[in-house]
């Protein structure tokens, strides 16, 4: 499965300077590809090191980076099962975040994802769909039932949320989506 891993990643590489988008190490860092090692619903991840101190930008108290000198992309291990051209979109929706300015899917990715999407023919999304994924692949889907253990409601218009878990600060930090009124947890 790393070999068939390695072997589309190149190719998604290869694909992306046809249409001038170059991953010189020089540019955007280090990249390194793997299979997730845990279990995970998400299809993948990028996660960034070593950032460079040149690009931070803040917002509120937190510190942001444009930049990183390390990228580490997991792709899912279920993800491996579907056909190569989902692989392929999956890897390249993760490439795109070791792009400078890239790290979140604000702006800059949709700009990079429409650019892909338009010239190789791909449908780079914010979120995937894996049923319809799975139906593509000619793979069985079965729905995960899913347990949830907090049901919170929204005091203003009554709209219910389910949580499989919450933080100490929930309440504090959310608001209802529909009428940015206060939420309760009922459980």
């Amino acid at each position: 499965m790393e070999e068939k891993l390695k072997k589309l990643y190149k190719e998604c590489l290869d694909e992306l300077k046809l249409i001038n988008i170059n991953l010189n190490e020089n540019d955007i860092g280090k990249i390194d590809i793997a299979i997730a090692k845990r279990k995970a619903k998400r299809y993948g991840c990028c996660k960034q090191e070593q950032p460079d101190k040149s690009t931070s930008y803040r917002k509120g108290k937190r510190t942001y980076y444009s930049r990183y000198q390390k990228h580490h992309i997991e792709i899912s291990s279920w993800v491996m099962e579907l056909n190569d051209e989902i692989i392929k979109n999956t890897i390249i929706h993760e490439i795109i975040h070791c792009l400078p300015y890239c790290n979140n899917h604000g702006k800059k990715f949709k700009e990079y994802s429409y650019l892909i999407n338009q010239k190789l023919g791909y449908n780079i999304s914010r979120l995937g769909n894996k049923q319809e994924d799975y139906e593509k692949s000619n793979l069985e889907y079965i729905q995960e039932k899913i347990s949830y253990k907090y049901i919170i409601i929204c005091k203003g218009c009554g709209e219910k949320y389910y949580r499989q878990r919450i933080n100490k600060k929930f309440l504090r930090k959310y608001r209802c989506g529909n009428c940015k009124g206060k939420l309760r947890i009922l459980n």
